[in-house]
């Protein structure tokens, strides 16, 4: 942090000096709680010397306090994937059922932005495709944070609601689908080497939602990788160099991301115990009729609570996923 060309980079400056506060901050957190369990285990001691129930009941309710402390920083334990602590980069597409499907694509991304909102994330919209009558066709946001991977990995993968339709006169019931892809944010990764001849890079003029102009010149930057067919658009710069360095250190990552994938496939393959790829699969439904359920299909949890999952209250089913997933491993 004391290096005087760390500030030339003002995004990445940012980015570690937000890291590096949460990373003291953790510490402080766990010195802390070791501080009042052993004070609270010194009042035990002297209680047992000298017998006093006003004080066991002040010695109980303190401890009951210091293990819900521990169990909510005992998660961070389970953040043990190699990508937990980075940051991440979130895109959201609308999947079937026409402009239900679309507004269905909007409210999970008004959810991802409110979860990372409190969790003290910083967001920045890279990109965002308006529908035709409502919602939004695609989105991509670059999440920074540490943890923030770690955090948001469970929400990858299809998401179905069922509820009446707010765009149906007969206010008939629909299902619509929409696709949540989340890759850790990797910088720009120094081993994913692209060649020129590799990618073809398409640049248009950038459009704000419901279709209005953002820009009056071609500044948008579409990336597309020709061996692995992987696309990448970024509009939210003005300018079209910052959205190709944006569109180029979001394909690394997403080459990084398929590189590990790829060898931890050929890795179960050999140890034969190759499972269907989770990719593409319904993780989680949510039912806003004729009854109320929020139910993740991999953990079993689930709530009646819709409403606050849709503003952003994702914890418990984020906590409940690193825990599945360590369980699994």
């Amino acid at each position: 942090m004391q290096d005087p060309k760390l500030w030339e980079n003002r995004e990445r400056a940012q980015s570690l000096t937000q890291e590096l506060s949460q990373l003291k901050d953790e510490i402080l957190t766990w010195e802390n709680l070791e501080r009042d369990i052993a004070s609270n285990l010194d009042m035990a001691e002297e209680l047992s010397r000298e017998p006093d129930s006003d004080y066991e009941s002040e010695i109980t309710k303190a401890a009951t306090e210091l293990s819900a402390r521990f169990k909510k920083l005992e998660l961070s334990v389970f953040f043990m994937g190699k990508f937990d602590t980075t940051g991440a980069i979130v895109s959201i597409s609308a999947g079937a059922g026409g402009t239900d499907a679309q507004d269905w694509a909007e409210m999970l991304f008004r959810m991802i932005i409110r979860f990372c909102e409190r969790k003290g994330f910083i967001v920045k919209i890279v990109d965002q495709q308006a529908g035709q009558e409502a919602g939004i066709k695609s989105a991509t946001l670059e999440v920074l944070g540490n943890y923030a991977y770690g955090w948001l990995k469970g929400e990858a993968g299809v998401h179905r609601l069922v509820r009446l339709s707010p765009f149906d006169s007969d206010g008939a019931r629909h299902t619509s689908f929409a696709l949540i892809d989340i890759i850790p944010d990797l910088g720009d990764v120094a081993q994913i080497d692209i060649q020129d001849d590799e990618i073809r890079v398409d640049v248009f003029r950038a459009s704000g939602h419901g279709g209005q102009s953002v820009n009056t010149t071609d500044s948008a930057v579409r990336i597309v990788h020709i061996p692995t067919g992987i696309t990448v658009s970024v509009q939210n710069e003005r300018s079209q160099q910052q959205n190709k360095a944006t569109a180029m250190k979001i394909l690394k990552s997403r080459l990084a991301k398929k590189q590990e994938e790829d060898r931890e496939q050929e890795e179960r393959t050999i140890r034969g115990t190759v499972k269907s790829a989770e990719w593409g699969s319904q993780v989680r439904s949510y039912v806003l009729h004729p009854y109320k359920l929020a139910k993740d299909h991999r953990t079993g949890l689930e709530t009646s609570d819709v409403d606050a999952v849709l503003r952003g209250e994702l914890d418990m089913f984020a906590e409940s996923y690193v825990r599945w997933l360590a369980s699994n491993v």
